[in-house]
C-alpha cells in the first residue's frame, strides 16, 4: 500500500533529471503517472520502467509551450486513469545571457516555458477538479486532498546574474503559486512550490568544454565549468549539489498526505546555499 494510492499524477518535463525521480518515487507511492517529455522517446522509458515496476503510466509528449498542450496532457489524465490528484510544474530550461545581450525570443522563450506553461496547465485543470469537487459534494462523499507544485529555483528568491528572464520567470511562479492556493483552497487542494539550488541533471553537470542541446530549434548551452561548479558547491552548506532523487523527495514531500494542511508556501531545497 502507497501513500498515493488511487491517485493520479501529471508531471511535465519527466523524461530526465528532476521530473524522472519525481514520476518514479509518486508511482512507487501508488499513483498514476502522465509523464511528459519533449521528446516522445524518453517519456516512453519513464512510463514503461513505472509500468515494469508494477506501476501505472500513460505518456503525454510534446513542448508544454504548445497552445494546445494543456488540454491534451489534462484530458490524457482523465482518459487513461479518470481525474487529476497531483501536479507537478517540472518542465523547463534556462537560456542566460547578460540584460544587455538578451533577446526579446530568449526572454519569452524562458518565461514562456517556466510561467505560461504552469498557469495553462493549471487553468485546463481547473474545470475537472471543480466538476470532481461539486461531484463528491453532491454524493456526501469527502472530497480528497488534492496536490498542486510548481518548481521555483533560488534564482527566483533571489536572483542570479545573467538570468534576469530565468530568475523572472521563477519569481513570478511563486506569485501564482500563492494566488492559486488562495482560490483553490474551497475545493481543498494545496498549492506549493520547491525552490532548488544546485542540482545535478543534463543542465547542471561539470563540463570542460562547452557543450549544447536542441530546445525547439534552438542550440541551448548546457553543463558548467568544473572549477565553477566547485566553487559554487563550497557555499553550499552541505558541501555539494543535491541529486536528482533527493530533488524529488522535496517534491514528494508537499504531495504526501502529511503536507495536506500546508498551502502557498515555497520550500527551499538548496543543501543549505
Amino acid at each position: 500500500m502507497g501513500k498515493l494510492d488511487n491517485q493520479v499524477a501529471l508531471v511535465s518535463g519527466s523524461g530526465r533529471g528532476i521530473g524522472r525521480a519525481v514520476a518514479e518515487k509518486l508511482a512507487a507511492e501508488g499513483a498514476a503517472v502522465v509523464a511528459n517529455d519533449l521528446d516522445p522517446g524518453p517519456a516512453k522509458e519513464v512510463a514503461e520502467a513505472i509500468i515494469a515496476a508494477g506501476g501505472r503510466a500513460e505518456i503525454c509528449p510534446g513542448s508544454v509551450t504548445e497552445p494546445d498542450f494543456a488540454d491534451r496532457f489534462v484530458q490524457t489524465a482523465v482518459d487513461a486513469f479518470g481525474g487529476v490528484d497531483i501536479i507537478v510544474n517540472n518542465a523547463g530550461y534556462t537560456w542566460d545571457n547578460v540584460i544587455q545581450k538578451m533577446t526579446d525570443e530568449q526572454w519569452a522563450a524562458i518565461l514562456d516555458v517556466h510561467l505560461t506553461a504552469p498557469f495553462r496547465i493549471l487553468r485546463a485543470a481547473q474545470p475537472v477538479i471543480s466538476a470532481a469537487v461539486k461531484q463528491a459534494r453532491a454524493d456526501g462523499a469527502p472530497v480528497p486532498v488534492r496536490k498542486i507544485v510548481n518548481i521555483s529555483s533560488v534564482a527566483g528568491l533571489d536572483g542570479n546574474p545573467g538570468q534576469a528572464s530565468y530568475s523572472s520567470a521563477k519569481a513570478g511562479i511563486v506569485g501564482l503559486t500563492k494566488t492559486l492556493a488562495k482560490e483553490w483552497g474551497r475545493y481543498n487542494v494545496t498549492v506549493n512550490a520547491v525552490a532548488f539550488g544546485v542540482i545535478r541533471t543534463r543542465l547542471t553537470v561539470a563540463t570542460e568544454n562547452e557543450s549544447n542541446i536542441d530546445i525547439l530549434g534552438n542550440e541551448i548551452k548546457v553543463g558548467i565549468r568544473a572549477d565553477v561548479l566547485a566553487q559554487a558547491e563550497q557555499s553550499i552548506a552541505l558541501g555539494r549539489a543535491g541529486t536528482p532523487e533527493e530533488a524529488a523527495g522535496a517534491i514528494y514531500l508537499l504531495c504526501s498526505p502529511e503536507s495536506s494542511y500546508i498551502t502557498g508556501q515555497v520550500l527551499t531545497c538548496s543543501g543549505g546555499l
